[in-house]
């Protein structure tokens, strides 16, 4: 069975999130929410979305870390949204986990303001086309920490706009929630295969 780990933190994009994890679920992948501490604790792994939806992750990021942190998945994701995508980037050893996700040839995959936020700062844009939501590449200097940095961190990558996702290796990247589901269904293509996607587009009534 395919296994994905999915990072949420306080004000992750409640759509981007949800979309994804019902997509690969219709798929039958092993998916496990990871719950990234912040500043208000909250019990049993609460996770609240930036318009106030609570989702309940599986696990919190040091219960994971202790257990399951060595066992690389298929496949990680990062939804948006802000500032959940920034406490996402906040959190060294979910950077560190990605990158040897990454390294180890799984797909990394991230939506909205998370390629730019998270992903840049890791080092795995390197030479990649990418997409993000319009707008956060602007940032790019502050996430990656200064300008050198991000000269480093980002060089020879090259921004697609006006695209719903892009596919580059093995990372994944979306623009933003209303391409959600156009994301979710190159994730499930990517994991699982055409006839797998082909299933669920049916019984999910796209064309």
């Amino acid at each position: 069975m395919k296994k994905v780990i999915v990072f949420l933190a306080d004000g992750f994009e409640e759509i981007e999130a949800v979309t994804v994890i019902d997509y690969l679920r219709r798929a039958e992948a092993d998916v496990s929410l990871i719950a990234i501490p912040s500043t208000e604790v909250k019990e049993n792994c609460m996770v609240e979305g930036a318009h106030g939806i609570m989702v309940k992750a599986d696990l919190n990021l040091e219960d994971f870390t202790g257990s399951y942190g060595t066992d690389l998945p298929d496949a990680v994701f990062i939804p948006g949204g802000m500032p959940g995508a920034a406490n996402v980037g906040a959190c060294e050893d979910v950077i560190d986990f990605i990158k040897k996700c990454y390294d180890a040839g799984m797909i990394v995959s991230a939506i909205c303001a998370a390629p730019a936020v998270v992903l840049a700062k890791t080092g795995i844009l390197q030479g990649k086309n990418y997409t993000c939501y319009p707008g956060m590449e602007e940032g790019l200097s502050k996430y990656c920490g200064t300008p050198d940095n991000m000269m480093r961190l980002m060089k020879d990558s090259k921004l697609i706009r006006n695209m719903p996702f892009v596919a580059d290796g093995n990372v994944l990247t979306g623009r933003g929630p209303g391409t959600a589901e156009q994301f979710a269904m190159e994730l499930v293509t990517m994991l699982f295969g055409e006839e797998t996607a082909g299933r669920i587009k049916r019984g999910s009534i796209q064309r």
